[in-house]
């Protein structure tokens, strides 16, 4: 568990620094003396090279669901050959429960920024491009302002600090599709194209963008590097769970008193997320449930959570996953078959239809969860869904279609009782 006292611990992606939104302010506060170092201080930061090395020795797992290495990630680009190589920045947060990454764009826009144009200097790359989902509109129009501020201050450009390293920086709005959250779908959608997950492999880094060598990382995954950067990945390996170091935020949702999104190390328990850093249940009520980071992971019920912690190790122990950390906490007064009926209903909504397990699967899951929900459904609806979850996971291009299932098959699997109490009895002839 963490090896920091969270209760003194100090943010460093939205610390309470007024205005931090500003570049003045941002600047005023140490910012972008990271970006300047690796491209001036050739003592410490010798190379491209040495900046990806550091980054991959502080092992920042993805924050946007995945939780693999960033700078291996990174490594995986392939030599410079002279042509045009690309980051794209996934901030198409769209799953239900996932609201973190707009808390930095609203209050600490720069040290995403200055996160991504490190990454692009460490992969040699020239130009960046951030995916912000369409409904986050007023969210899209403070990167932009956010990125012209810095272009303006010489921070994004040609000749970055005579250093002779150049590179490009835009803001692209997604148009409301859930898919486009999946990194090939986002790389077929800035292509201006229909947002469908592509077959791999090729591989992003080999084939990504236009044909070029691409990476696509999260937003708040580029926002850590700034504080490598400056603090050493030694720092970083010192902050939360062993396994999956570093600040982590929290977006906790649902039946508590003060739900948002919140700084602290990885690895928190998760009972004081919810009981300390929430300040408890909602109207004294008791908690029944958590789903720990998106609706696609699996929910876990109220007495398995003792001891357990925000990170995969723990969370894998009692059969979920860390996800997006988006936690999703619910009282006991709360309806398991509606909750259940409401994520079929979005995933089916969501799929893209190029896989049939995904188009059909999803379809079935709804179709049949409604029956339940309405009392119309019979015990051996139960365990077809379960098949049919088993018929879908697995068998797609992208992992949508395990998304949509897993809940199903855990759901059911937890709380069964409760969905065998919501089905008709089933009415047999007898000869």
């Amino acid at each position: 568990m963490s090896t920091v006292d969270w209760k003194n611990y100090d943010p460093v992606l939205i610390p309470n620094i007024k205005d931090l939104h500003k570049i003045d302010v941002y600047r005023k506060n140490g910012g972008y003396e990271a970006w300047k170092a690796v491209l001036t201080d050739k003592k410490k930061w010798a190379d491209p090279k040495s900046v990806v090395d550091e980054v991959k020795s502080a092992n920042i797992r993805g924050r946007g669901g995945a939780g693999f290495n960033a700078g291996l990630k990174w490594s995986f680009m392939p030599p410079a050959d002279g042509g045009p190589r690309y980051l794209a920045c996934n901030g198409d947060e769209s799953e239900p429960g996932t609201f973190k990454d707009r808390k930095i764009f609203e209050y600490n826009p720069h040290v995403f920024i200055e996160g991504a144009l490190i990454a692009a200097y460490a992969m040699e790359i020239t130009s960046i491009y951030v995916y912000i989902r369409g409904e986050y509109k007023s969210y899209i129009d403070m990167m932009e302002k956010a990125i012209q501020d810095a272009y303006d201050a010489g921070l994004i450009g040609e000749d970055i600090f005579g250093s002779g390293y150049s590179v490009n920086f835009y803001v692209h709005s997604g148009a409301g599709a859930y898919i486009c959250g999946e990194e090939t779908s986002m790389l077929e959608s800035l292509e201006g194209k229909r947002g469908y997950p592509r077959v791999k492999p090729p591989f992003p880094a080999q084939k990504g963008l236009w044909g070029r060598p691409t990476t696509i990382n999260n937003i708040e995954t580029l926002s850590h590097v700034t504080s490598v950067i400056n603090k050493g990945a030694d720092w970083f390996k010192s902050v939360g769970a062993e396994n999956h170091p570093g600040p982590l935020l929290y977006g906790i949702s649902g039946h508590v008193n003060r739900p948002g999104v919140y700084e602290l190390p990885s690895g928190m328990p998760i009972l004081d997320l919810i009981n300390d850093v929430a300040q408890g249940m909602r109207n004294g009520k008791k908690l029944k449930a958590v789903i720990p980071g998106g609706s696609s992971t699996p929910v876990v019920r109220a007495d398995q959570l003792d001891g357990v912690t925000m990170d995969s190790d723990s969370l894998r122990e009692v059969g979920t996953m860390l996800g997006t950390a988006g936690m999703v906490v619910m009282d006991e007064d709360t309806d398991m078959v509606d909750m259940l009926w409401r994520i079929t209903h979005f995933y089916h909504h969501e799929s893209c239809g190029q896989c049939t397990p995904c188009r059909e699967g999803t379809g079935w899951l709804e179709k049949v969860m409604l029956r339940i929900k309405n009392g119309e459904g019979e015990i051996k609806d139960l365990d077809l869904l379960l098949d049919i979850t088993t018929q879908m996971e697995g068998r797609t291009i992208c992992a949508l279609a395990d998304a949509a299932a897993w809940p199903v098959r855990h759901t059911i699997t937890r709380f069964r009782d409760e969905f065998e109490a919501r089905c008709k009895k089933s009415v047999h002839a007898v000869a």
